[in-house]
């Protein structure tokens, strides 16, 4: 009974010490296995994909603005609803844009019939320069006939005189109608009554003026949802100001900000996953990476860090990476501008380029709503030059001389002088 009793004490030391050894044993298994597992994970996947939950929907916010001041009179489309690319979202009053351009059509019709007035008084000179040029024959004529009959005696020399000092003054008087002819020339250079630069000047201002009618009528440039209207009805608003933005959702994508040390080998074109806080994990997106950034947040901040001082901790800093959706999941599963998203990228084919190579072949965005067919003002402007110059006056004229010369017959008459004229009286 003694003998039992003193070796229980040493029996139950042998015991407790085994099973501390095994539970020793099988913790150490136990963090062996974890560690083994933890690399396996890491060797095998971990290390294939770089994750973030840094990562926002970002979008473009398209500003709708007016070319032309104007009252706000009609808002056809407000916050939350889908606009199609060309249609009236905003009406201005456009009753000062109608006074205007009626009285720029009537400055047209008053050019064209001033530049017809010119033209009218250029024929007129020509006459004129035609009637000084028989005046000059004629009084050559004379000179030459009394010259011929002075060497008889029949005719004095006083008269022989009188028709030298007629010759002069006919041909002064052809000088001025050329010159005269000349200004008018200068004046309508080589063009018809359309093509006239003054009568271009005041078409012009028709056309200044019907495009600021048009453009009281304020449209879409792009498809969208309206995610913001800061237009009110009886705003006075001018040119340049932002009246509504538009969120085109097909345009949609992801900005992830992702550590230094993680870009390594990140690719352009490299598969990404997103998981957006709206859907949680049910619906995970595709992506691709479209391009890294080329600072880090810091770099472009409104107070960017002060590395030179005395007080310096190192930070990682974060670069931004822009990653494309797929168009088809942003139309089953839409996203908003600024949502929290985590993004992991698939890194295990870094053989691509972190930077873009060549210049995109194709702009990014674009619109043609603000190319306005011109027709109508063209056939407007048109139909006033007929209204208010005759016929056959409208078009350039072939025979016009350039602005500043003379026609071939008055400089030819110009120099033409009978060697009589050129005697001494």
């Amino acid at each position: 009974m003694d003998a039992t009793v003193a070796t229980t004490p040493a029996s139950n030391a042998r015991v407790m010490q085994g099973r501390r050894r095994r539970w020793l044993l099988i913790v150490a298994v136990a963090v062996l296995v974890v560690a083994l597992v933890a690399t396996a994970y890491w060797w095998l996947y971990a290390s294939n994909y770089e994750q973030t939950d840094d990562s926002y929907v970002t979008g473009d916010l398209v500003n709708v603005s007016s070319q032309v001041s104007g009252t706000v009179v009609s808002i056809a489309a407000d916050e939350t609803d889908f606009v199609e690319e060309g249609q009236e979202l905003i009406r201005l009053d456009d009753t000062d844009a109608q006074i205007a351009l009626h009285e720029a059509e009537e400055q047209l019709a008053k050019a064209v019939r001033q530049v017809h007035t010119v033209f009218t008084s250029r024929d007129e000179l020509g006459a004129v320069l035609a009637q000084r040029r028989a005046d000059l024959d004629r009084a050559q004529s004379d000179l030459d006939r009394r010259k011929s009959l002075g060497d008889s005696g029949a005719v004095s020399a006083e008269e022989i005189s009188h028709a030298r000092q007629a010759v002069d003054a006919a041909q002064q008087g052809l000088i001025a109608a050329e010159k005269n002819l000349a200004g008018g020339s200068a004046l309508l250079g080589q063009t018809g009554v359309a093509d006239n630069p003054d009568v271009q000047a005041a078409a012009t201002a028709v056309e200044r003026a019907w495009l600021t009618l048009r453009r009281s009528s304020i449209h879409a440039p792009v498809s969208g949802y309206i995610a913001k209207r800061s237009a009110q009805l009886g705003q006075r608003t001018t040119s340049g100001n932002s009246l509504i933005a538009i969120v085109p959702l097909e345009r949609l994508r992801v900005e992830a900000n992702f550590k230094e040390v993680q870009l390594n080998h990140m690719r352009i074109g490299q598969p990404v996953s997103i998981v957006a806080d709206l859907y949680g994990g049910r619906v995970e997106f595709r992506g691709t990476v479209a391009g890294l950034g080329l600072g880090t947040g810091a770099a472009f901040a409104l107070l960017p860090a002060q590395n030179a001082t005395g007080n310096w901790i190192k930070v990682v800093q974060r670069v931004p990476v822009r990653i494309a959706l797929d168009p088809q999941q942003l139309a089953s599963h839409p996203l908003r501008i600024g949502l929290s998203t985590r993004a992991s990228v698939d890194v295990r084919n870094d053989s691509g380029r972190q930077l873009a190579q060549a210049p995109r072949k194709e702009p990014v965005l674009s619109t043609t709503i603000y190319e306005i067919d011109k027709s109508e003002v063209t056939a407007l402007i048109a139909r006033i030059v007929a209204d208010n110059a005759p016929s056959g006056t409208t078009k350039a004229r072939s025979g016009m001389q350039p602005a500043g010369t003379a026609p071939p017959a008055a400089r030819s008459a110009r120099h033409r002088q009978h060697p009589a004229a050129r005697e001494p009286s």
